[in-house]
């Protein structure tokens, strides 16, 4: 194997996986020893983000995905929220 530097002969023994995906963001950065997620943080409450990281969190922000429930959410608040009964249609006023 070489002599015992981190080249070339190491790298026959690296079989053991220190980070699996994180259930949160879904990366494989979960380190597996630490349990925190190196990408997002979890298990913190707050999401990893800095602001020398300007890029990263232009990646990661509201509107790079589905966006599956704030759609939904963004066209029932044009239209009040309406709930359960049909639209109550207004007498024609007489001018």
């Amino acid at each position: 194997m070489g002599k015992c530097g981190k080249g070339t002969g190491s790298f026959g023994k690296r079989h053991t996986k220190t980070h699996s995906l994180c259930r949160r963001c879904g990366r494989r950065s979960f380190h597996n020893q630490k349990s925190t997620c190196a990408a997002c943080g979890y298990p913190s409450a707050r999401k990893r983000t800095y602001q020398w990281g300007q890029k990263a969190i232009r990646r990661k922000t509201t509107g790079t995905g589905r966006m599956k429930h704030l759609k939904e959410v963004h066209r029932r608040f044009r239209n009040g929220f309406q709930e359960g009964e049909a639209k109550r249609v207004q007498p024609a006023t007489t001018a």
